[in-house]
């Protein structure tokens, strides 16, 4: 962690003026930029290492020539291998990359908003660019930060660039951009995707000093869902809430009929591996830090070229003290999130997102253990599946399921949904419902759409079905992330209402303009989303219902009496439920060998009480607090041992032959 980790936002007004498309100043293009972060078309990569002359007589010849070794390996600058594996300061670098080009250096300390060449929409190009151009003194100005290639351009170009460069480093650039350029960067991660298109977000319609109008819109309109179709048309409306549940079930027995598949493509070899972004929203997970940090640290992938981002609250001091006992980390930076509504998860990753380096961007939870090969069977995934998937999703796996029946019924729901419904979802081309962890992104096509939408509580399912309305795709892909399940009743029922909200939300908000989403995403989206979003929301408040219909026949009906077809519907329903549940845990059970925990699915009618208990609760904070995070507490749990193996990236990475 470097020392500008601990700059804070300032408060800042934030402008309501809607954004638009624009391009980016014509300067910005005669930038020495690298070539993108994919690392296809290397450009600066043959012959020497320019970008070391600068230190030869500073640091050791035998350094420097295994740096140069790495790099090449790695497909990156040489100077960008001694920084991000903490061989040489950043700052100090630059001061002899300074001196040896001629370039100045500008720590932006005596610039403010007013300078920079770039409107508040195009803010965030600065931050993932590293490039800022000004207009100070009557003069043009651009500042960079050197990235992959481009300290080496600079050291080539140095005698041919006639416009005044200058340099400046991460740290410098990231504070003047949180200082002075904070009500941009607010308003995108606050309200960036309902400015841009208001229908595609859950973000309130009126002012937050008006927030009755918003609650009387919601509790009359569920007032007469849930009252005038059942006075009106009761039969008719029991009969559609069973078909409803024979939908969900039918879908989920189908994805049971596919296998996982199993990526062919060939390893990436390390030059050709592009930098991952890695951003985990922390918040009063103090506990949670070191253990996390030490999993991603894990990870079989270069610290070269993973960039690790850890989003706090301005108020939680505990978390932010923990972080900072961890000492610097030239690859882990901590941003502190703007002390703005709404305080939610995606607020926080939206604020970190201008800042990720990475061609892929991946998240993460306080609590999770990835794999250590995860980002590498991401790539493979991606690869495996084409240019139009925007995002992969790894399987959660719980792994302190012994702890009490909930988090043992949580154990089986999460195999069934992680390693069968998702993958069999995948196979048939369905939209998937991200899971709220381990989701890998292309960087660019996840800020096409928008990002998170920071009014959404289940942010993830959310952006599943609006990447399909933008022609992209989602898979499932066989690594696993192991998880904290919650232990006790009311943790489980805070975090299951949270979703059920979240649900009925993205629900609400892509159902707002139905012609629109059919012809945006198509049928089958369509379908998808009305069976799974709608499905896990409606099928738990019906079940009690259904479940009083079946007991009504079978307890207190006479024998004599022949079964209604409403009733027949319901005990249907009630049936197929049950099966569907027992067939997609069973067999994601017996796909994590671990089928003799499977008894638990005989407790199944009885969870779905509790399912049923969430979703009601869940429709009441819909009505009165829709944009509530109601948080899970974390590391309360004695877990199995997950420690990954130690990362070795000299010794695990897919190297090419020294040229």
């Amino acid at each position: 962690m470097d020392p500008g980790d601990h700059v804070e936002s300032r408060p800042a007004q934030i402008s309501q003026r809607p954004r638009g498309e624009r391009p980016l100043p014509s300067s910005m293009a005669a930038a020495p930029r690298a070539p993108d972060n994919d690392n296809c078309h290397h450009g600066f990569d043959e012959g020497a290492a320019d970008e070391l002359d600068c230190l030869r007589g500073v640091l050791a010849p035998r350094l420097l020539q295994q740096a140069e070794i790495r790099a090449r390996e790695l497909g990156i600058g040489a100077d960008q291998v001694l920084i991000r594996l903490g061989m040489i300061d950043e700052a100090a670098y630059l001061r002899l990359l300074s001196r040896h080009t001629g370039m100045a250096i500008d720590d932006l300390s005596e610039c403010d908003r007013s300078d920079v060449m770039l409107r508040d929409d195009q803010i965030t190009y600065a931050a993932a660019s590293g490039l800022v151009p000004l207009h100070r003194d009557g003069e043009r100005i651009m500042v960079i930060a050197p990235r992959n290639y481009s300290a080496r351009a600079i050291c080539r170009a140095k005698r041919s660039i006639n416009i005044d460069f200058r340099l400046t480093s991460d740290y410098a650039l990231r504070r003047f951009l949180l200082q002075e350029a904070a009500a941009p960067l607010i308003e995108e991660s606050t309200r960036g995707l309902g400015l841009h298109d208001p229908a595609m977000s859950a973000a309130p319609a009126f002012a937050a000093a008006r927030p009755w109008r918003g609650r009387f819109k919601r509790g009359a309109a569920v007032f007469a869902i849930a009252t005038l179709p059942p006075f009106l048309f009761p039969a008719i409306w029991g009969a559609m809430l069973a078909v409803w549940f024979l939908a969900f079930t039918a879908l989920r027995l189908a994805t049971c009929a596919f296998l996982r598949q199993r990526h062919a493509a060939a390893p990436v070899l390390d030059d050709q591996l592009p930098n991952y972004s890695v951003i985990v929203a922390l918040y009063r997970e103090a506990s949670s830090v070191a253990p996390l940090v030490l999993a991603l640290e894990a990870l079989d992938y270069p610290r070269e070229k993973l960039d690790i981002i850890l989003v706090v609250e301005p108020d939680d001091l505990q978390t932010r003290a923990a972080i900072a006992r961890l000492g610097t980390k030239p690859h882990l930076r901590m941003l502190v999130a703007p002390a703005v509504a709404p305080q939610t998860k995606p607020k926080a990753l939206n604020w970190a997102l201008p800042f990720a380096r990475g061609s892929f961007t991946a998240v993460y939870d306080a609590e999770d253990r990835p794999e250590p090969g995860q980002l590498r069977a991401a790539l493979k995934a991606f690869r495996a599946h084409g240019r139009e998937v925007a995002c992969a999703q790894a399987s959660l796996c719980i792994d302190n399921e012994t702890h009490s029946l909930l988090s043992r019924m949580f154990t089986v729901e999460y195999a069934g949904h992680f390693d069968v419904m998702l993958p069999g979802m995948t196979a048939m081309g369905l939209p998937l419902p991200l899971g709220g962890s381990s989701n890998h992104f292309r960087t660019a096509m996840l800020r096409t759409v928008g990002a998170w939408d920071a009014y959404n509580v289940t942010e993830d399912a959310d952006l599943g079905f609006r990447l399909a309305r933008f022609g992209y795709r989602s898979v499932a892909f066989p690594s696993t992330t192991f998880e904290e399940a919650p232990l006790h009743l009311d943790a489980w029922l805070r975090q299951r209402s949270r979703w059920m909200k979240g649900w009925l939300q993205t629900w609400c908000v892509h159902m707002c303009h139905p012609v629109r989403l059919w012809r945006e995403a198509g049928g089958r989206a369509f379908f998808t989303l009305n069976i799974v979003a709608g499905g896990n929301v409606v099928t738990a408040l019906a079940y009690p219902i259904m479940l009083y219909a079946v007991i009504d026949h079978m307890v207190f009906s006479r024998s004599e009496r022949s079964i209604d077809w409403a009733t027949a519907l319901h005990v249907a329903a009630f049936a197929a439920g049950c099966i569907s549940t027992v067939a997609l845990g069973g067999l994601g059970m017996m796909r994590r060998r671990r089928l003799r925990d499977g008894w638990i699915l005989g407790l199944t009618p009885l969870y779905w009480i509790c399912l049923s208990t969430a979703a009601w609760r869940a429709v009441w904070q819909f009505i009165w607090k829709p944009y509530h995070w109601e948080k899970t507490e974390h590391g309360l749990a004695t877990r199995r041992t997950t420690d990954p193996a130690p990362r070795l990236s000299a010794r695990r990475s897919q190297r090419q032959p020294h040229r």
